[in-house]
């Protein structure tokens, strides 16, 4: 078996377990700390919590988001982009057709390419941001900079695949092995904020809401 064929095949399994596995255990987690302290659970509203959930997840639906409107713009491209590619990308469609002989509706090669770009420009933006602002630097440590690098980096090999930029070979390979990590890191880094953000919403939402009597946004 070459090396391409290992992180097709069983690298490729081993990632998707962990990341499965991963994803429930800290949600299962999650779930049981909070029957167990009587804070967080009896505030959570249904209402409250929908309400909060879709301000947040609407462009400037929040005084923070409209205070901030480079941040924004670049926010919402950077995390639609970043969902919807390795999702709808045709590449990885065929993957999983030849794998299970399933299919679904998949991105033009063209937008995918702009859309990777954007992920990219986007890791490159938080990236100074880190750096430049006072208030984002102070809370920045090494793992931070790293999360970046991992996210960054399939969309960039895939770029540089897709257009055949360098040994085709050894950057598609490049491309699954770091995709794959990064399947990996998301239930195990701070990368697990996409699994707890309707949770956190909700909470939020619902805490402004039953208890303050006020808005979260």
């Amino acid at each position: 078996m070459d090396l391409y064929e290992l992180v097709r095949g069983p690298l490729a399994w081993v990632a998707f377990l962990l990341f499965f596995v991963g994803s429930f255990y800290r949600m299962i987690s999650l779930y049981i700390g909070i029957k167990k302290e009587n804070v967080v659970y009896p505030y959570m509203s249904l209402k409250y919590g929908l309400r909060s959930i879709l301000h947040w997840l609407t462009p400037f639906g929040s005084r923070n988001m409209q205070m901030r409107p480079v941040m924004t713009i670049v926010s919402f491209v950077f995390h639609i982009c970043l969902i919807l590619v390795p999702v709808f990308l045709l590449g990885h469609i065929v993957l999983w057709y030849e794998s299970w002989a399933i299919q679904w509706v998949s991105l033009s090669a063209p937008l995918a390419d702009v859309m990777s770009f954007l992920v990219v420009i986007g890791c490159i933006f938080f990236l100074f941001r880190r750096i430049l602002a006072p208030e984002v630097r102070n809370v920045t440590d090494a793992s931070d900079i790293l999360l970046l690098l991992i996210v960054a980096l399939p969309f960039l090999t895939g770029i540089l695949a897709y257009h055949q930029w360098g040994p085709y070979k050894p950057i598609l390979i490049f491309h699954i092995l770091t995709g794959e990590i990064m399947l990996v890191a998301i239930p195990f880094t701070k990368l697990s904020h996409m699994l707890f953000f309707f949770f956190t919403r909700a909470y939020m939402g619902s805490e402004f809401g039953s208890v303050r009597n006020t808005r979260d946004w």
